[in-house]
């Protein structure tokens, strides 16, 4: 019912910073709790951050937790992922998420709806 299309990835040298955006569309995002979560090569998809409907509750995987800033402007429908002080190790694809689901947040299977995702790659 919500696409989702993930933009502002890129290539950036280590203790950069980049942001993400993720565009939704439909006139009911604000119904939606949004995630962020990444995928490197070989390894399992994992949760980054995610927000509530407001945007006044918001949760980080502690790898991210004072680098990482979730935030949603609902008038804009777009959910956003600031990302600074970037290591090799966030080099990833990352996948913006919609849920309309009172499941855990931080898990995946929670999120019904995925945006193609946008390469982020951390240089040392």
């Amino acid at each position: 019912q919500v696409e989702l299309v993930e933009s502002g990835g890129g290539l950036v040298q280590a203790g950069g910073s980049l942001r993400l955006s993720c565009a939704a569309s439909g006139r009911t995002f604000s119904r939606y709790r949004m995630g962020w979560f990444r995928q490197a090569p070989g390894k399992e998809r994992e949760f980054v951050a995610a927000t509530d409907w407001s945007g006044g509750n918001t949760y980080y995987a502690d790898s991210v937790k004072g680098r990482f800033t979730i935030s949603r402007d609902n008038a804009k429908n777009t959910v956003y992922l600031q990302m600074n002080s970037l290591k090799p190790e966030d080099t990833a694809v990352y996948y913006c998420a919609a849920a309309d689901s009172l499941a855990l947040i931080t898990k995946y299977k929670t999120y019904a709806h995925w945006g193609q995702g946008t390469q982020v790659t951390v240089s040392s």
